[in-house]
C-alpha cells in the first residue's frame, strides 16, 4: 500500500488564512457527570491545531460529540474547547452554534492566531449517522447542505485531521474538499501511515488480538488479514472468543448462547466455523476462562466447561491463567502486534487480569505495536503507559474498515482534492 495521495500542512502557506479544521475529538463521557473521561483524541488533535495557530492562521474548528445511536454522549462541546485551550496554550473560544448567523459572524471576526470551536456537528440532521445511511448523498450533492453552504464561503483552506471518522460519508468529512483547497493534518497522516505498516507490510510474525464486544469489527477484518497473509496468528478474547469456541465445538452452555441470541450474534458462529476450517493453524483460542462464582473470580478449562452442566450456567467474562500465559508468549515473539478490544470485562476488578496482563505484554513487546479503538485505549491507559506502544490509533470503525481493505470515504475525498489541486498547480 502506497502512501496517501493528499497534501499536507507543509505544502501550503497558512498565515493569515481562514481555515476550517475538522478533527475527531469525540470523547468518552461519564454518564453521571457528563464530563470527558478520556482526552486521548483531544491530545492527538493538538499538533495540527498548534501548527495552524503558531503560523498565524484563523481557525474555525468543526467537530462532533455523540450521535443519535450514542445519545448519552450527545452534549455541547464547551469542555472540549477548555481542554484544547489548556493543551495548546492558545485560547479556543466556544460558541454553541454550528453554522448559523452567530457562528458565521464569529468566524468573520477571527484574527490571526485565534481559534473557535463551533457547536456540536451532530446538532445537524445532515451530520447524523442515520441521515448518512438513509439519504446517501454524494459529496457533490452535499454542497447544498446547510453546513457547507454556510461555512465554505467564509474560509479558503480546509484541513481534515479526523481519521477516526474516515469511514463516515458526512458533509463535514467529504464535501468541503469539492470546493476548497484541502490538506491533511498531522493526525490524519500519522494514523494512515501507522496502520499501513500493519495493513501492507507488517513485520512477521504478525499477531492480531481481537476482543471486546463489537464482534462485527473482528469478523470484518479477519478474513482479509488471513487471505492476504498479513496475520500469522489471531488471538481472541471477549465475545469473539466465545463465538470462536462454540464454532470449534466447545459447548459453553445455554447462558452464553442466550446472551448471543439476544444480541443477534449467533450468525457469526457459522462464519467462525468457515474461518477455522480454512485457516485451522492461524487461530489461538482460549483453553480456560474466568467466571463469577459466589461473588468471586473462578476459572475452568474449556474441557471442564464442555463436560459440566453446572459450569454452563455461567457467562465467561475473562481469559484464564493458562490462556493468558500462551497469549503472552505469542506476543513476546511477534514482529508486529495489533490489538482491538479488551480481553474481558476489565471494568470489574475481578475480571481485569486478562486485559491487564496482555496489554502489559504488548506494551513491553519488542515488535511494532498498534492499539486502537475507544475501549482498547481506555484499558491501555489504565494498565500501561501509552508511550510504550509504537502507535496509539484514535480510530475504531475507521481502523477496522482500513484493515479490512475497504474503501474509505474520507481518503477518496482527499485524493480527489489532491488530483484537482495538483492539476491546478500544473496549469499555473
Amino acid at each position: 500500500m502506497s502512501g496517501p495521495r493528499m497534501r499536507s500542512l507543509d505544502d501550503v502557506v497558512v498565515t493569515g488564512r481562514t481555515v476550517i479544521l475538522r478533527p475527531d475529538i469525540n470523547s468518552p463521557i461519564d454518564i453521571q457527570t457528563r464530563k470527558i473521561i478520556n482526552t486521548n483524541r483531544l491530545e492527538k488533535a493538538i499538533p495540527t491545531l498548534k501548527y495552524l495557530l503558531d503560523h498565524g492562521a484563523k481557525v474555525a474548528i468543526i467537530a462532533h460529540q455523540g450521535d443519535t445511536m450514542d445519545y448519552q454522549n450527545l452534549i455541547p462541546m464547551a469542555e472540549h474547547a477548555e481542554i484544547l485551550s489548556t493543551l495548546s496554550g492558545y485560547r479556543v473560544e466556544y460558541i454553541d452554534d454550528v453554522c448559523g448567523p452567530a457562528a458565521q459572524d464569529r468566524i468573520k471576526a477571527l484574527k490571526e492566531g485565534e481559534a473557535i470551536l463551533l457547536g456540536n456537528l451532530r446538532y445537524l440532521g445532515e451530520e447524523l449517522t442515520a441521515f448518512e445511511k438513509e439519504v446517501k448523498l454524494t459529496p457533490k450533492e452535499m454542497l447544498d447542505t446547510w453546513l457547507v453552504r454556510s461555512l465554505a464561503p467564509l474560509a479558503d483552506l480546509y484541513v481534515n485531521d479526523a481519521f477516526a471518522a474516515a469511514h463516515r460519508s458526512a458533509p463535514s468529512m467529504v464535501a468541503f474538499q469539492e470546493v476548497m483547497e484541502t490538506v491533511g493534518g498531522r493526525q490524519l497522516f500519522g494514523e494512515y501511515e501507522a496502520l499501513s505498516k500493519i495493513a501492507s507490510a507488517p513485520i512477521h510474525p504478525c499477531v492480531f488480538f481481537l476482543g471486546g464486544g463489537k464482534i462485527s469489527d473482528a469478523f470484518s477484518m479477519m478474513r482479509n488479514v488471513l487471505t492476504t497473509g498479513k496475520a500469522d496468528r489471531i488471538l481472541t478474547g471477549g465475545i469473539t472468543a466465545d463465538v470462536m469456541l462454540l464454532a470449534s465445538g466447545v459447548e459453553l452452555g445455554v447462558r452464553t448462547r442466550t446472551f448471543l441470541a439476544e444480541r443477534d450474534l449467533t450468525g457469526f458462529i457459522a462464519q467462525a466455523k468457515e474461518l477455522l476450517q480454512t485457516w485451522p493453524d492461524r487461530f489461538l483460542l482460549p483453553v480456560d476462562c474466568a467466571y463469577e462464582r459466589d461473588g468471586e473470580r473462578a476459572e475452568a478449562t474449556t474441557d471442564e466447561i464442555a463436560r459440566a452442566a453446572e459450569l454452563q450456567q455461567h457467562l465467561f467474562v475473562d481469559l484464564g491463567e493458562q490462556t493468558i500465559a500462551s497469549y503472552v508468549r505469542e506476543i513476546e515473539r511477534a514482529g508486529s502486534v495489533f490489538v482491538n478490544g479488551p480481553a474481558g470485562i476489565y471494568e470489574d476488578p475481578r475480571f481485569e487480569r486478562g486485559t491487564e496482563k496482555i496489554w502489559q505484554a504488548i506494551a513491553s513487546a519488542p515488535g511494532y505495536t498498534v492499539v486502537g479503538g475507544g475501549d482498547t485505549i481506555t484499558a491501555a491507559k489504565r494498565f500501561t503507559d501509552l508511550d510504550d506502544f509504537s502507535y496509539v490509533c484514535t480510530a475504531g470503525g475507521a481502523m477496522i474498515r482500513f484493515l479490512s481493505g475497504k474503501k474509505m470515504p474520507l481518503i477518496e475525498a482527499m485524493e480527489r482534492a489532491w488530483e484537482r489541486d495538483r492539476a491546478q498547480k500544473e496549469k499555473q
